[in-house]
């Protein structure tokens, strides 16, 4: 299995007939995207984290981070590893001087982190292959920020 890196590309609202959802896009290189859906306060997280903005007090996100930099845990990257019946799995990897682990973790909570940590963002080829849409058949997204 290999992996490529990838950028989150922005916080949406995907708005359709049925609704909106808040939805983090990873751009997959040339005309692919990746379209993840989230929950709204992680939504928020990452789109707090894109534009470095930082609340007065610190998010679950924040925190997570403090602690892994107190601790002298590096986050080497988010490996999204997966995709199954629609739903994405990732892995935190982990180091602490010569120790490693890898945690498993939402995506979204994963690349809340990842940003924050200015650490690589990883996609398996495979999760690429089968959830890749072109930019072009994405449903209407508003950004976030206006869409609130």
């Amino acid at each position: 299995m290999t992996a490529q890196s990838c950028r989150v590309q922005g916080v949406f609202m995907s708005v359709s007939e049925m609704g909106a959802a808040p939805t983090v896009v990873l751009d997959a290189g040339g005309d692919s995207t990746i379209p993840i859906y989230v929950g709204l306060w992680e939504a928020i997280s990452i789109n707090n984290a894109l534009n470095s903005e930082m609340l007065p007090r610190p998010i679950t996100h924040d925190l997570i981070v403090d602690l892994f930099r107190r601790f002298d845990i590096t986050l080497d990257a988010l490996h999204i590893d997966s995709l199954e019946e629609g739903v994405f799995y990732a892995k935190l990897l982990l180091s602490q001087g010569s120790r490693t682990e890898v945690m498993d973790c939402r995506p979204s909570d994963g690349i809340a982190i990842a940003l924050r940590y200015q650490a690589p963002i990883m996609i398996e080829d495979t999760v690429v292959e089968t959830a890749a849409v072109r930019k072009d058949d994405l449903p209407r997204m508003v950004d976030l920020k206006e869409y609130l």
